[in-house]
């Protein structure tokens, strides 16, 4: 299912040794380096990144030349976002929530236990107030941010046990990341951050009990279901995965304003594409998964669910008190949206998914 193709795609890309050249300019043309944190060719990630450097390349009428480097090739996934602000590289595509070592105020740009969806993650930033915190905090790193894409409703995981009380979860070694990690850490589960490559082969040595990574249409390409046949939702770690566009703040700054909007606007124009996609070739994942693959679909148990809930408002409730006054302002600008768009949406996108559910012939 997709797995073979990019695996060998990906397994060519080692770490350059050669030293980076410094960006090109000449006649008004910029030759630039997009460093990413996913395998080339990965379905979602992999490719939403490509998809941008195509669409800067094209919006800036290729007075902007994105070349993409997959993780690996000229820096490690894990290493885009220091690439960028050293300048190594002009820009990257990955998720906030990798960079939590940096600040954990980061991660809430990019997914929030028990959050914000994948529209009300965009309204937060757009009308919200969080597009100015989030340039607030990135510009500390010398980075100007943009969201371009988000994977939707993640799952909760893949596991190799049937999961029925909190006291399943105590103990259990579990990949995720951002502040899902410190949501499940709170209830005892042993949570490890790794790659989708690194966790399949954990899942496999047995090293891993179980892991959640993204999303069918992503999740069946990393062959996860050959290893762990329980597959969980709801994923109420990530309810949505904003994926961002981080550009090196003095490459930025020195492009001419209609560049600057070229790049915003290939951002911006790229956010419903890549999460329709993602919607749509999950649920056809989905389908091929239980039908083909034997995967068991099941529920998270509502206690477990309470718990976790419980977990993550004590994960915000240190946010709120964080030493850092940045990271206080825009935990307050994220809750304060949350609570609002929540109660709307009891009357709105609730009210229409609990009238479709019904029985009626359509």
């Amino acid at each position: 299912m997709q797995r073979r193709r990019f695996l060998q795609t990906a397994a060519a890309g080692t770490v350059a040794s050669t030293a980076l050249a410094a960006p090109a300019i000449a006649q008004d043309k910029r030759e630039w380096k997009m460093v990413t944190a996913w395998p080339k060719n990965l379905p979602g990630p992999g490719v939403a990144a490509q998809m941008l450097a195509d669409r800067i390349t094209a919006l800036s009428g290729g007075r902007i030349e994105v070349k993409l480097f997959a993780a690996g090739e000229l820096v490690p996934g894990r290493g885009v976002f220091d690439a960028v602000s050293e300048g190594t590289a002009e820009l990257y595509h990955a998720v906030p929530a990798y960079w939590g070592s940096k600040s954990k105020g980061i991660l809430l740009f990019g997914s929030q236990p028990f959050g914000l969806r994948a529209d009300e993650q965009v309204g937060w930033l757009a009308h919200g107030g969080g597009q100015a915190l989030y340039d607030e905090m990135y510009a500390r790193f010398d980075i100007k941010p943009f969201l371009c894409g988000n994977s939707g409703p993640q799952w909760a995981g893949w596991f190799r046990d049937e999961i029925n009380s909190v006291d399943d979860l105590k103990g259990l070694r579990f990949r995720t990341a951002g502040l899902s990690s410190e949501m499940c850490a709170r209830i005892g589960m042993a949570v490890q951050a790794m790659g989708g490559r690194d966790m399949f082969q954990a899942l496999q040595s047995g090293a891993l009990d179980a892991g959640e990574f993204i999303g069918p249409w992503t999740d069946s390409a990393l062959g996860f279901y050959q290893v762990a046949k329980n597959y969980y939702w709801p994923g109420v770690g990530e309810p949505s995965s904003a994926e961002e566009c981080g550009v090196n703040m003095a490459a930025y700054n020195e492009l001419p304003d209609d560049l600057k909007q070229a790049v915003a606007y290939a951002c911006e124009s790229l956010y419903n594409p890549v999460w329709t996609e993602y919607t749509t070739k999950h649920a056809q994942a989905l389908q091929q998964l239980v039908a083909e693959q034997g995967v068991q679909v099941k529920k998270l148990p509502d206690d477990v669910m309470v718990a976790l809930g419980n977990a993550a408002g004590e994960v915000m409730a240190e946010l709120r008190e964080d030493d850092d006054e940045l990271v206080r302002r825009i935990t307050e600008s994220f809750l304060a949206y949350r609570e609002s768009v929540s109660n709307y949406m009891v009357y709105a996108d609730n009210g229409q998914m609990n009238a479709r559910a019904l029985d009626y012939k359509y």
